[in-house]
């Protein structure tokens, strides 16, 4: 049976996501074509989304389209009038190097002027910049008064990381019960790592009453959201048959997402299950493949070792081969 070691010691290590983006590019076009036709495409683009009867934001269609220069003019002049869209816009621009020198000096102050005239986006990105002290000095309180502010305004990303705020107990006030609620209100959003958190507070009984069952529940959403690291423990679960009905065939499939998402803990149990046939077709070359990667990040799985004994010289010199033509840079949890 495999442990779970960390439900009950995982809250004071958790820590403040700064992944979140309000605003992100489809593609990247070279913006070749006139200012004026990229303002045309992006108007038309704006109206096959929002339809005739709705205002078109042209500087966020060419945006969305990659003309970043294009969406620079045209937010200009509304931003110089208090747009506080405008201002986000242009923020996210300099705080990605999208059409312009990355700056975070310049994304910090148009931000700044985004949040005071009410864009809660904008009040979240900030937050962000002050968390890990990008364009402006590092200020962990006042990244939590912003963080909170923008929680507080409905923008979920920000609940989720004010959830985390609580855990920690610094910044704020340190309390369990109105984190797992956080938890559980960005969780309900859909928001991968929340549901994650989430399902491990309701295991733990971390504010909340222990439930098992409702836990294992938010883990597998976190997992089918995209989660490499729920991924892992869901299938363990389903190993197991805790808190979900035993299945050791969906087990095996969660395993081997993780182990193609590059989760050395994801690679080393899809290989266990491997050498047994448990859920899966038994291939003792495609497991000592597994093991073997997961020992290139530092996993070295003694159980699955012990389990490969028997394989030949030749065998294992296949499995080597095959773990050396994976993928290079395996994207990690």
């Amino acid at each position: 049976m495999i442990k779970r070691r960390h439900i009950t010691k995982f809250l004071p290590t958790l820590l403040l996501s700064s992944a979140c983006v309000v605003l992100g590019p489809i593609s990247s076009y070279a913006q070749d074509a006139s200012a004026e036709q990229q303002a045309r495409e992006a108007a038309e683009i704006a109206r096959s989304v929002l339809g005739p009867k709705r205002p078109i934001d042209e500087a966020y269609g060419a945006f969305q389209t990659g003309y970043y220069l294009t969406a620079l003019q045209l937010a200009l002049p509304r931003a110089q009038n208090d747009d506080a869209a405008a201002q986000t816009l242009i923020a996210e621009l300099y705080a990605n190097g999208l059409g312009v020198a990355q700056s975070y000096a310049r994304a910090s102050s148009w931000y700044a002027l985004a949040d005071k005239n009410g864009d809660l986006n904008a009040t979240f990105q900030l937050a962000l910049l002050y968390q890990n002290g990008l364009g402006v000095p590092k200020n962990r309180q006042k990244a939590a008064e912003l963080t909170k502010k923008a929680a507080d305004g409905g923008i979920m990303a920000a609940v989720y990381n004010l959830a985390q705020l609580h855990v920690e107990g610094r910044y704020v006030e340190p309390n369990l019960g109105l984190a797992a609620k956080l938890f559980k209100q960005a969780a309900d959003a859909n928001i991968a790592d929340a549901q994650y958190d989430y399902g491990n507070v309701l295991i733990a009984g971390a504010g909340v009453a222990p439930n098992i069952e409702d836990g294992v529940y938010y883990i597998g959403l976190a997992a089918t959201n995209g989660n490499v690291a729920a991924m892992v423990e869901y299938a363990t679960f389903l190993a197991q048959g805790k808190g979900v009905p035993l299945d050791l065939v969906t087990a095996a499939q969660w395993y081997e997402k993780a182990a193609e998402l590059g989760n050395p803990v994801g690679q080393a149990r899809f290989g266990r299950l491997l050498a047994t046939g448990a859920g899966v077709k038994k291939d003792l070359i495609e497991a000592a493949k597994w093991r073997a990667l997961a020992r290139k990040q530092g996993l070295d799985d003694k159980l699955l070792g012990e389990m490969l004994l028997g394989l030949s010289p030749e065998d294992l010199r296949e499995a080597e081969q095959r773990a050396s033509s994976w993928p290079e840079n395996p994207l990690l949890d």
